[in-house]
């Protein structure tokens, strides 16, 4: 696992949208997987800044999403596909048929999650995929006590989570939906590059388990230490709790530059 510190949420941005780019450079139509929430915004802003600037084109790129309110209408403005749709789809010239999410609304929800599953494997397996972290040490929506070994599935949202999420709705935590279709542990582990990106005090605890903390359901974000290549890239609130944080920018000050992430 490697720890990146940075000194800005833009600084972020634009070093896993360098990745992106280095990696559309050799493979035009690679599958990305995208997050929502706070954490990608400043990846999301700088890729379309560099479409927008003739610098990067996702068109032939695919994405898959972590996960999906259940029994969110398809026009609800905080639809998960409909924040991608905002955030990616539109400022970009990725396009809106290669970008894929679990079904929260489908009637038959555990046929949903196998058909998505099996989608990602004709796809070819992820090839990036973008995370954040929840104060609780969720990843997608893999809340405490998850198995690491999890599938595609329907999970029950803590209230935890419901409260950090509230904001998105008017600040009402009974608007916020109760349930999910997220990409299980077992999923996540199997994309070739994960790059998790967290800011702010709130989610320093989080990150000392995540990063040195031992591997447990309760801290789900841990079994990231288990996959051959993780990034994680934090601010100095964020890095705040680790005790190997001085050696974290020892190893980036000294790694090539020309291998970027």
């Amino acid at each position: 696992m490697e720890v990146v510190i940075v000194e800005s949420q833009g600084r972020a941005g634009r070093l896993v949208a360098d990745a992106v780019g280095e990696l559309i450079a050799r493979k035009p139509d690679a599958v990305l997987g995208v997050a929502t929430g706070s954490s990608p915004e400043a990846v999301y802003r700088e890729l379309a800044n560099r479409v927008q600037a003739g610098e990067l084109s996702l068109k032939d790129a695919r994405a898959f999403m972590l996960d999906e309110y259940v029994g969110l209408l398809p026009e609800h403005p905080q639809r998960y596909r409909a924040v991608i749709d905002r955030q990616l789809v539109e400022p970009t010239d990725i396009q809106a048929e290669n970008v894929h999410g679990p079904d929260g609304t489908a009637w038959d929800l555990p046929k949903a999650c196998a058909d998505y599953e099996q989608a990602m494997r004709d796809a070819g397996g992820v090839d990036l995929q973008i995370l954040g972290v929840g104060s609780d040490g969720h990843v997608a929506f893999n809340e405490p006590g998850s198995s690491l070994a999890s599938r595609t599935r329907l999970k029950t949202l803590t209230r935890q989570t419901r409260q950090d999420n509230a904001r998105f709705f008017g600040d009402d935590l009974e608007a916020v939906p109760k349930h999910c279709l997220t990409q299980g542990v077992g999923t996540l582990m199997e994309a070739r590059h994960l790059v998790l990106l967290a800011f702010g005090q709130a989610k320093a605890e989080a990150v000392h388990h995540m990063v040195e903390g031992p591997v447990s359901a309760m801290w789900p974000a841990t079994a990231l230490q288990f996959h051959p290549h993780t990034t994680v890239i934090l601010d100095e609130s964020a890095a705040s709790r680790l005790q190997l944080a001085s050696y974290a920018r020892q190893a980036w000050e000294s790694k090539p530059k020309w291998q970027g992430l």
